[in-house]
């Protein structure tokens, strides 16, 4: 296969590819600090020089918001190794469980960054940015080769090592590039983690596969998003608790508004951006936010195109190369697309992970016998193809009196009552009705929250009377993790 990284491989230059804060590498610096990584790591493997081509070893890589990671997760990709990201505030239980079932040969790290219990046991290879050593030719590589394995979150039992090929790293970031225009002019900023497919795959593989730049804050804040969007920055990627902050702060920040009006391309993922932060968002800056939905398995699926129509809400239309169906609850597929059938995503294509590590069970029960995976993840389709997702099938889907409803249209239908700051919707049992509707809402006024009644008038009048929450519970806070994710598992119907 062709290169990953062309312009690291063929001619790099004095472009600045990396900038994390007052840190930066060119091209040029970044490959040969890639070519000592790959060095060390292919030594720390074992492996004779003469051999090291053939081998497949993973390294684990310490995943902090730094170049280090940067340089280390590259350094190993061009080597041929599979990079395996590790959360730096995993809990050692999680993290003990990752490394033995990974078993890398080292863990990649910052120097100075000071590594728990569980990865002492490992050989560290302290990564140098400012090293110099021989870029290997990656297109020796096969297209099935791992180049990542990225671990789920493990909401249903220890995580999952998602192996991810070379393949599909490529042919994610060439639809990305189709669908946004993304052209080596680009300079993305962004303050996403780096151990998760957003932050790593699209916020820095993704510039350095189109030859461009990324400049990453670090830890995210409007004053830096502004900044850099001053400075020259074209896009910006983010998930929705970083879009609602940015919605917030537009009124007090006109120096953010004007900004953000000149970005070429506003990004949101990993979860859904609720309606009522679109608006605020457009209505400031003339800019409309884009959405795209992927998995960790299947990094990217569908986007709005930078060509096509934002239409909040959605996620856009399948990416070349990805075919995209919605099944039944018996797996029978629905033929006709209305805008209301919900159905459970299903996807095929060049972009899908081979399998979970050391797990062929699950693998197999994650696949229809002819190559569908299957996402869990339910959604509407539009007639024209628009894709709209409306919860997981096992946290989001509600049967109540003989309807399916998904529980991301009622949160997003709460999120425009303006007495609600943030929305959760799950269901609960209900001897009359299957499964009826409860509301988890943190209110703009604690002092002064909305009634039950009021919230289930404001619900049956924008979407339909069956779709209101019968019950509601107020709280000072949803809980959610590392990228901004609402863990449904963590509210108690107690």
């Amino acid at each position: 296969m062709t290169s990953l990284f062309p312009a690291l491989t063929s001619d790099p230059g004095d472009l600045v590819a990396l900038r994390f804060g007052d840190r930066s590498l060119t091209y040029a610096q970044l490959a040969a600090a890639a070519g000592a990584v790959g060095d060390r790591v292919r030594g720390a493997a074992g492996v004779p020089p003469q051999e090291r081509s053939r081998e497949r070893v993973r390294v684990a890589v310490w995943a902090t918001p730094s170049l280090e990671t940067a340089v280390g997760v590259v350094g190993a990709l061009l080597a041929g190794v599979a990079a395996v990201p590790l959360n730096p505030k995993s809990g050692e239980k999680e993290l003990g469980h990752i490394l033995s079932d990974s078993a890398p040969t080292a863990v990649l790290a910052a120097p100075g960054d000071e590594l728990p219990p569980a990865v002492r046991d490992f050989a560290r290879v302290d990564v140098d940015v400012r090293a110099t050593g021989t870029i290997p030719d990656d297109r020796t590589a096969g297209d099935l080769d791992p180049a990542l394995v990225v671990y789920t979150s493990g909401t249903t039992g220890p995580p999952k090592g998602a192996v991810l090929p070379r393949r599909a790293v490529a042919a994610t970031l060439d639809a990305l590039a189709d669908a946004w225009q993304w052209t080596g002019d680009d300079v993305l900023v962004h303050g996403l983690p780096l151990f998760h497919v957003h932050g790593l795959v699209l916020g820095v593989l993704g510039p350095l596969r189109r030859g461009g730049s990324v400049r990453h804050l670090g830890r995210f804040d409007t004053e830096g998003v502004a900044r850099e969007l001053n400075a020259g920055a074209t896009m910006l990627f983010g998930v929705p608790t970083m879009y609602h902050r940015i919605a917030q702060a537009l009124s007090s920040e006109p120096e953010l508004a004007a900004a953000l009006g000149r970005a070429r391309l506003l990004v949101s993922g990993s979860a859904a951006l609720p309606v009522h932060d679109h608006e605020r968002i457009t209505a400031a800056t003339g800019r409309r936010v884009i959405e795209r939905y992927g998995m960790t398995e299947t990094l990217m699926n569908t986007s709005v195109r930078a060509d096509g129509e934002p239409r909040a809400g959605t996620v856009g239309v399948p990416l070349p190369g990805v075919e995209l169906r919605l099944v039944e609850e018996d797996g029978a597929p629905i033929t006709s697309y209305d805008g209301e059938t919900v159905g459970e995503i299903q996807v095929r294509g060049p972009n899908l992970f081979t399998g979970y590590l050391n797990r062929p069970d699950a693998t197999t029960a994650a696949f229809t016998a002819d190559g569908w995976f299957r996402t869990g993840d339910m959604a509407v389709r539009d007639p024209d193809g628009y894709v709209r997702i409306v919860g997981r099938k096992a946290t989001d889907l509600i049967k109540s009196g003989g309807y399916k409803i998904g529980a991301g249209e009622i949160e997003n239908a709460l999120l425009e009552h303006p007495g609600v700051r943030e929305a959760a919707v799950t269901g609960e049992p209900d001897a009359d009705l299957g499964e009826r509707i409860v509301a988890w809402i943190v209110p703009e006024d604690p002092e002064k929250p909305p009634s039950a009644a009021e919230l289930a008038d404001h619900v049956a009048g924008r979407l339909a009377p069956h779709k209101r929450p019968r019950v509601v519970h107020h709280l000072d806070a949803l809980p959610r993790n590392d990228m901004g994710k609402i863990v449904k598992r963590a509210l108690s119907h107690d």
